[in-house]
């Protein structure tokens, strides 16, 4: 979200000292003693599928036309390459805009109650603005006129903990939401929406209800709680919503940045390594709680100490280039990115103390924007790597009342690339208070009349017209070929749920197994990296879950000595690669299953213990960076792992068995 714009980032010891007194002062002030959520709650009336009316199979296909509208989809999401696709296979564009509130709004000194110490004089009671001044028909009336189909809805871990009801005035419009709790309006907003035809995104915004994104206790989604409530908190989300079909995905926290004294990474394996946190919720989120729901991924969004001269960094997506995720559910992943004028790529939007002499993405040029917005964001969405996902810009936006001719410019700039890439986008925010915050797509009085950009005078109508109306892909997206990577920096990366369910294959190694559907296909010299794909057959694996562990030389045919000298771990007869355990540097096993087709049986090996051997296409990228690489080709599947325990080699993989796919 938009932060304040006053100093954000302090630096001057006494500074710091000040800020770190306020911030346990604001935590103690209000953050409630959080009670369980009950692990059955009532759920939303289940919303009947509505079916698309049948049209010839060309028209389906054709990529320049409007996308389904809001009441034709059908659930669940899913990915096809950088699309998002409902059930039918369908093109499902994220047109959306974020109807905030629910995540809190104090902003973080003086009294709860006045709504001066509240973002823009709006006080949001921990529910969805507006409640207060329109009823729910009439806002989602006024949503289905700007033309978007989902809703971006934030939320805090305090709003689901909260016992106490709002107050009657925070529901004025809306009587029969009286007595009830922040967590069960959420509910009744949900219903409301789904109900409408929206699809709904699960946005864990905050830790405690205190308006983001500076330094505020909600820095890290474990700032003010442990990384293992923050998920307990999404398993019981996920399922409290999982019989409602049109609650589609879980964007798992906002703006994930520095605290007064550490910076979050992406891979370190601390306490502050926000890919493996992203990579834990979601997974419980996929196995516990609803195996349906899209998982957004969104970068980092700030590091280091905006002082010129120092280290600071704005990485948003850059680190998914050479470690992105792999769910269990290998069409279930979207990568999420935030862009507004006032920041920069390594510009945190602040002014005064802690404004650095970078520039802010409104400085640049049209061309600069767009290779920066490529850079950082959407090289993601680039086919036939291992990080290939679609990437969702769930907050962008500007102020009705923006003077400047610089912002006005970025605005018209970044809609426009929107519109030409065909990207999924969020809105921030949807609704406000007419005279309180002029962002708000849409703006409602004490009366409940409506201002903004539906009405003509509004600036910023020409360039979201364009946006919401520009040609877009719809229609039947094809399958593409997935790859995906396997990663055993800090421990198992076992992303198969037929391997779990056969239990622990190699007590006491480092273990790696591809998603169900895919099979390994590459491997790293050093590093313990894996290169999975479905590339030409799809899902090779026979029915049940037999598999095999391999783990010395019984299986190398006679004669077969296909890596003379080394120590050769290779699949039974009918059986493929899809994982790999290894005991520090060495080789521990090769883990194969029955194939559901007769393979190739006679191969080539392909050695990367010396350097990288590779298909010449590059299909599914550098999934090992730094490391050399072996990689069987899309038309083979790999049958062994050769490595050496030769005193003063690396006892890594040396070399693969690539048998064709066919007989």
């Amino acid at each position: 979200m938009p932060t304040i714009r006053l100093v954000q980032y302090l630096t001057a010891p006494a500074a710091v000292l000040a800020l770190l007194t306020t911030s346990a002062t604001a935590a103690t002030t209000v953050t409630a003693t959080p009670e369980p959520v009950a692990s059955e709650p009532a759920t939303p009336e289940p919303v009947a599928s509505e079916p698309v009316a049948s049209e010839p199979a060309a028209s389906k296909a054709v990529a320049e036309t409007s996308s389904p509208a809001a009441d034709t989809w059908q659930p669940p999401l899913s990915t096809r390459g950088r699309y998002i696709v409902d059930a039918q296979g369908y093109r499902f564009r994220l047109k959306s805009a974020n109807w905030d509130g629910a995540q809190g709004s104090w902003t973080g000194s003086g009294s709860t109650a006045d709504p001066a110490n509240h973002h823009a004089g709006q006080n949001s009671y921990g529910i969805p603005l507006g409640l207060d001044r329109a009823p729910l028909p009439e806002l989602l009336a006024d949503f289905h006129e700007l033309g978007i189909n989902s809703i971006r809805l934030p939320f805090s871990n305090e709003m689901i903990h909260s016992t106490a009801a709002v107050p009657d005035a925070a529901v004025a419009a809306n009587p029969r939401l009286r007595d009830k709790t922040p967590l069960q309006v959420y509910d009744a907003v949900v219903t409301a929406l789904t109900q409408d035809g929206f699809a709904v995104i699960l946005n864990n915004h905050t830790n405690t209800s205190r308006w983001c994104c500076g330094i505020d206790g909600n820095e890290r989604w474990n700032s003010s709680q442990s990384t293992q409530q923050w998920a307990d908190d999404w398993v019981s989300m996920a399922r409290r919503y999982a019989a409602n079909p049109r609650v589609v995905g879980a964007d798992l926290y906002n703006e994930v940045r520095r605290d007064v004294l550490d910076d979050p990474n992406w891979g370190m394996g601390d306490g502050h390594d926000w890919y493996a946190a992203a990579q834990l919720a979601a997974d419980r989120i996929l196995t516990e709680g609803n195996p349906d729901l899209l998982i957004v991924v969104e970068g980092i969004n700030w590091t280091g100490v905006p002082v010129d001269g120092l280290p600071h960094d704005r990485p948003i997506l850059t680190p998914v280039r050479t470690l992105s995720h792999t769910l269990v559910a290998a069409h279930k992943l979207v990568y999420s990115a935030h862009f507004y004028g006032y920041t920069g790529p390594r510009h945190s939007g602040a002014t005064g103390v802690g404004e650095t002499h970078d520039p802010r993405y409104q400085d640049l040029s049209r061309d600069q924007l767009y290779q920066v917005l490529a850079d950082q964001a959407f090289f993601v969405t680039s086919e036939g790597q291992h990080y290939t996902a679609p990437v969702w810009i769930s907050e962008f936006g500007i102020g009705a009342g923006e003077p400047g001719t610089a912002a006005r410019g970025w605005f018209t700039d970044i809609t426009d690339y929107f519109a030409d890439r065909d990207a999924d986008f969020a809105y921030w925010p949807l609704v406000g208070w007419e005279g309180h915050d002029d962002w708000a797509l849409l703006r409602y009085d004490s009366a409940g009349r409506r201002y903004g950009i539906l009405d003509g005078g509004d600036w910023r109508g020409a360039a979201w017209n364009r946006l919401m109306t520009a040609p877009s892909r719809a229609g039947a997206i094809t399958p593409t070929p997935v790859w995906r990577m396997l990663t055993t920096d800090h421990g198992d990366y076992v992303q198969s749920l037929r391997v779990r369910a056969g239990g622990d294959w190699d007590p006491g190694a480092y273990k790696a197994a591809c998603p169900d559907g895919l099979r390994l296909i590459g491997l790293s010299h050093t590093g313990g990296r894996g290169l999975c794909t479905d590339t030409n057959v799809g899902d090779l694996r026979a029915a049940g879950n037999a598999q095999t562990v391999v783990s010395d030389e019984r299986y190398v045919p006679a004669g077969g000595d296909w890596a003379g000298g080394y120590t050769k771990l290779q699949c039974p007869a009918g059986q493929f690669l899809i994982g790999y355990s290894r005991r520090g540097d060495r080789v521990s096993a090769a883990l194969c299953a029955p194939a559901t087709t007769r393979l190739g049986s006679t191969g080539r090996t392909v050695w990367f213990d010396r350097s990288d051997s590779r298909p010449t296409d590059g299909s599914g990228g550098d999934f090992a960076q730094g490391h050399y690489k072996g990689q069987c080709t899309a038309d083979e599947y790999a049958a062994g792992i050769a490595f050496t325990t030769r005193l003063g080699s690396t006892p890594g993989p040396a070399a693969l068995l690539c048998n064709p796919l066919r007989p």
